[in-house]
Formats: C-alpha cells, structure tokens, sequence
C-alpha cells in the first residue's frame, strides 16, 4: 500500500480543498447552498497558550538548563455538511526571552542538559471526518491518537510540541458498552518538531485497539500494535515490533465500607514484525493496587519492561513523560529493562488545588541491579474555565553500583532534578 500521508499537510489541504471546491459548486436547490455556508462559518475556533519555564539539573552536564517557552495553537472545526467535517489546527513553539539556555535537539547548545522543546511553527492536525455510518466515525488525515492510558499510544501532551499521527482511524461503539478502533499509521510527526531530522517517522503501522466497558468491576481492553518502520527512517527498520496485549482497569467500593478499591492488571508481549531482528522479544507487566478514600487516592504500583542485556522492550510512541518516573530519565528502556515499583498519591486541597506526589524505586530486569530512586510532586490550580496554573518537581537520585555505573554511566548512573512552571489558557 503506498504512504497514506507522506506529506501530511499537504494531503489534508488538498482533500479538504477538493471537499470544499465540490461544497462551492453551484446547486439549483438553495437549501444546500445554505447548509454549506452553515456548515463552513458555523464551526468552533479553539485555541491555547502554554508557558513554561523548565529547570534542569544534570549531573553529567556543566551547566543547568533553563527553558522558557511558549506553545500558541489555533484550530478551527468546520461543521457538519453530508456527514463530513474538517479540522485545521496550527501549533507553533518559541522561546520566551534574550536567549535559549538549554539543550533544545536541534539548537547545538549541547552543554546544557535536553529539554525537548525545540522553536518551530507547523500543522498540528488537519484531517477530514466522516459520520455517515451510525456509531462510527472515519478519520483521515494529521490527528491525535491516544489509547488506554497512553502506555503505547499517545500525543505527548507534556512537551511543547507534541506528537501527532498521519492515519486513517475507524472508531466503533455499535455494540453495547464496546470500543472497536482501528487504525492504519504512515507517519509519526514526533515531539523534535519539523526542523529536526528525529521528526518526522515514515512507517506502516497497524493499531487495533477492543475495550469493553459492560462490567461494573471495570473494563477490559484487548490490543495489538504492528511496527513496520522504513528503511532510513530515526527507528531502525531492524527494530519493526508488534506488541499483543491484555489490561483489565477499574475500581469496586463495597457497600458496607468507607473505601472504594482501584485495581489494574495488564500484560504484554513484543516480539519482531516485518524487518525486525530476532533480538526483538520483551514482556510487559503492569500491576496496581489502590484505595480512595474521600477524595484522597493512594495507589502502590509494580510495572516492568523486560530486558536481556541487548534489548529492552520498546514504547516509543507512548506519552513517555507519564510513566517511570517525571524525570525522564528511562524515555527509551534501558538494554536490562526496568522494574519500577512506585507509591503515589493524589488528592484536592483548599478550594481546588490539586496535589499529587510518587516515589519510584528503580532496578533493571537484567541482573537485578538497581538504578536508583526518583520523588515527583506535583500542585496544580484550575483559576477559571480557562487558566490552569502547575508546578512540578523531579528529583532522581542514581544508585553508584558497580553495573549501574559500567552499564549506564551517562544515564541512570547520574543525578537529575528538574522544576517546572507552567501556564496553559485554553479557549
């Protein structure tokens, strides 16, 4: 099958400006001409702006990274005409100030730490959407993909620039309290952003995706995720994977007791796909036990990535910043794999500032050494409908044992703290 989208925006404008042309064409009944102005002026504009600024502490760099940005989005959703809409979304990045101190990817200030939120301005999303069929909807086009928990598949919200998908999607809710998704994948537009050779993934990628939510214990979800990267492309062609997996969620309060019990079970299994070599075989483990108690929610999680010593089981689409740990400091899972067991809690405060804290405790699957340990706290304020204000901090402490330190010794073999502060008004 040829690329869906090689140049995602250029095939979304050129679809939505056929759409549009065959809109315009002059029709003997005024009845449609009006339903194609409505249609056309009668859509939602939406739009953000996102300050941050980021501090980081690297023990393996010189200097401390500071980085103060902003995002700035504009969209705009057409209205419904035949069952087709469309949406336009531009996202663009700057650095807020006289001059970038850190290590953006792409700006060659390699003595400051990463901070991967590189300047540049492009389409965020464009794609078309299809509502004809009941219960389903048809995407085409640059779009935001996130499923489950985003463990495998998600946007990167976190960064400035986020990761979006070149794909035809078919989402399902015909049978009761059933999730069918189906996605077909020829491109990843990824966090680096347009100027950086890391950002843009050309690929074949098949997502299918069942949940069904009909039990009042919980939901139960049924995956399977096909990987075939192109030759050439930021991810070996060597590295092409495909992911099955299991996860049951949910929670069950008991009627004679105070706490209601939050529970999560999944597992999964990677091995090659397509031009994948035979090295590339992982299991994924993810178990958590919590309780909430008015308000107040205290989860004690067990989650591993399997490794052998040459490869460590591969999340690369996943919203990376959400697991294992703020910091960041294990993005790509280490060739030894990673056992992360964490208590976190979380919990509303005076009038709706949200709390909410983990600490991680971090081995390798591979010779059971440890990496080291990680404390994430977090208060955010919702000021009004538009103005949510946050401040974060991560402060990874490395283990100095002799494997950590021969195996990992610009990684997890380093100390990491970072703080941030952060702006986001959405309209």
């Amino acid at each position: 099958m040829k690329k869906l989208f090689k140049n995602g925006v250029a095939s979304a404008i050129y679809c939505g400006v056929g759409v549009a042309s065959l809109m315009l064409v002059p029709m003997p009944p005024s009845y449609a001409a009006d339903t194609v102005v409505e249609a056309l002026s009668g859509g939602k504009a939406s739009g953000q702006f996102r300050y941050r600024y980021e501090w980081v502490d690297d023990q393996a760099k010189t200097k401390d990274a500071h980085a103060s940005t902003l995002r700035t989005r504009l969209g705009y959703m057409t209205g419904d005409y035949l069952n087709i809409s469309a949406f336009l979304q531009f996202e663009d990045v700057q650095v807020v100030g006289a001059n970038d101190l850190y290590n953006s990817t792409i700006n060659g200030r390699t003595e400051y730490p990463v901070v991967a939120d590189p300047e540049g301005t492009e389409i965020n999303q464009a794609f078309l959407m299809y509502k004809g069929v009941p219960g389903t909807v048809f995407k085409y086009g640059r779009q935001a993909i996130n499923l489950d928990n985003q463990r495998f598949i998600g946007t990167v919200e976190w960064r400035q620039n986020s990761q979006m998908y070149d794909a035809f999607t078919v989402t399902n809710t015909s049978l009761p309290d059933t999730t069918f998704f189906y996605g077909h994948v020829s491109g990843v537009n990824r966090i680096f952003g347009p100027k950086s050779p890391q950002g843009d993934l050309d690929m074949a990628g098949e997502l299918l995706n069942v949940a069904y939510k009909g039990w009042a214990v919980g939901s139960l979800v049924g995956y399977g995720y096909f990987f075939d990267y192109m030759p050439g492309q930021p991810i070996s062609n060597t590295l092409s994977n495909q992911t099955v997996g299991l996860r049951f969620d949910g929670g069950y309060k008991p009627a004679s007791m105070a706490p209601r019990f939050l529970y999560t079970a999944e597992f999964a299994k990677q091995s090659d796909y397509a031009d994948g070599a035979t090295t590339v075989d992982g299991d994924y483990v993810n178990l958590m036990f919590g309780v909430d108690v008015s308000g107040i929610q205290v989860k004690l999680n067990y989650e591993v990535l399997s490794g052998d010593g040459v490869y460590g089981f591969a999340t690369p689409f996943a919203t990376l910043h959400a697991f294992n740990g703020w910091a960041d400091k294990f993005l790509a899972t280490p060739r030894d794999g990673i056992k992360d067991i964490f208590l976190s809690a979380s919990t509303i405060v005076l009038e709706g500032i949200n709390l909410s804290g983990a600490y991680h405790l971090y081995s390798s699957d591979n010779l059971g050494y440890d990496y080291g340990s990680e404390l994430n706290l977090q208060a955010a304020k919702k000021i009004n409908k538009s103005l949510v204000v946050t401040a974060k901090y991560a402060a990874y402490s490395a283990d100095t044992n002799a494997n950590n330190v021969a195996r990992n010794a610009t990684g997890a073999a380093k100390d990491l703290d970072k703080f941030w502060l952060m702006l986001d008004v959405q309209f």
